[in-house]
């Protein structure tokens, strides 16, 4: 069974709120993904749409798949790097404001008959 894979990295959403995106189409139909992707309310859900889409077309290229025959095989989000900043606080104090990023791995392969 040959997967596809497409990567995304540097996106600037926290991987925990991207995790719940991701696991709402694990191990789904590839059209039944990208419909719960595309009304789904989270931010995250339109950013691994992409990836999502960007594997399929992978797919459909290079082994010529049908859109019927694919499934996601496997999707992660792993943490990237964490840009710190600080906000100023009273009393010319300071406090960290962690602004994360992730990055999303979409593999899509074709359903064995």
């Amino acid at each position: 069974m040959e997967s596809f894979k497409s990567v995304t990295k540097y996106v600037r959403i926290s991987p925990r709120k991207a995790r719940l995106a991701a696991d709402l189409v694990r191990g789904l139909n590839v059209q039944q993904a990208r419909l719960q992707l595309m009304h789904s309310n989270l931010r995250a859900g339109k950013l691994i749409k992409k990836t999502l889409d960007t594997a399929i077309a992978d797919a459909m290229t290079l082994s010529s798949a049908q859109l019927n025959e694919l499934f996601v095989e496997e999707i992660r989000v792993d943490a990237g790097p964490t840009l710190k900043r600080a906000k100023s606080k009273n009393k010319g104090g300071r406090v960290p404001v962690m602004k994360r990023t992730s990055h999303f791995t979409v593999a899509v392969a074709k359903k064995e008959v």
